[in-house]
């Protein structure tokens, strides 16, 4: 069973009051479903009890950027370097029935040549769309240099020149626009992403960095069912 973290971080935008479940709606199955061949919006992986993020305004949190809603976005706080760090859920863990053979012999009633993969649901992430905060209006605030960490976890301002980033995306002002295109990345380094750390190191000149949108396209990793191992065996 899918589930997604227990929780709720609450947020108030005067009237209206957003939630960590809101962002990341339980149950989402979009991406289940898809044709491995196609890139999809990996928003719906989310763990939302592993994200976070350093240095960000009060009222301007991260999960912000998944709402849809650039207006309200998120924001740095005391300069304009800004942490966000982006966990995706996790089912089981990484192995594979060689491994297990290898180790302690076949399942009972199994052949030695039977095959069947066990493994994370961590995503295959193609390519990145970053949207300006509140539609351009803050152009000085636009990030221009950010750092993406691979399944790294608790970089903080303090130590992260001592981690060589995944990659490092140098962004104008045009690619930050909502009729941008996605920014793709190096796909070979994002092959099973757990968690992605993003740290954005300077901007267009603001005084604070800020942004209006984030989404993360490409494909889950299949997870077989261990029904699935079962009616194979049956069969042999």
């Amino acid at each position: 069973m899918l589930t997604t973290g227990g929780s709720v971080c609450k947020v108030q935008f005067g009237y209206q009051t957003t939630t960590m479940t809101d962002v990341f709606p339980a149950g989402a199955s979009a991406v289940d479903t898809e044709d491995e061949g196609t890139l999809v919006d990996l928003n719906s992986k989310i763990e939302s009890s592993e994200c976070y993020g350093r240095n960000e305004a009060a009222g301007f949190p991260m999960t912000n950027l998944f709402i849809g809603d650039s207006r309200l976005g998120c924001k740095s706080d005391a300069d304009e370097q800004l942490i966000i760090h982006v966990a995706f859920k996790e089912f089981v863990k990484v192995c594979t029935w060689t491994d297990a053979i290898s180790s302690y012999g076949p399942p009972s009633g199994t052949s030695s040549t039977f095959v069947a993969h066990e493994v994370s649901s961590s995503p295959q992430i193609r390519s990145i769309k970053l949207t300006e905060y509140n539609n351009g209006m803050d152009p000085e605030c636009n990030p221009s240099k950010i750092h993406i960490f691979v399944n790294r976890t608790n970089i903080g301002f303090e130590d992260w020149e001592d981690v060589d980033p995944t990659q490092t995306l140098h962004l104008t002002t045009e690619q930050l626009k909502e009729s941008a295109d996605p920014i793709s990345l190096k796909y070979v380094k994002y092959q099973r992403v757990k968690n992605l750390t993003f740290f954005i190191e300077d901007n267009q000149g603001g005084e604070v960095s800020a942004l209006g949108g984030m989404k993360l396209f490409g494909k889950p990793v299949q997870t077989p069912k261990m029904s699935d191992f079962n009616k194979s065996k049956e069969g042999m």
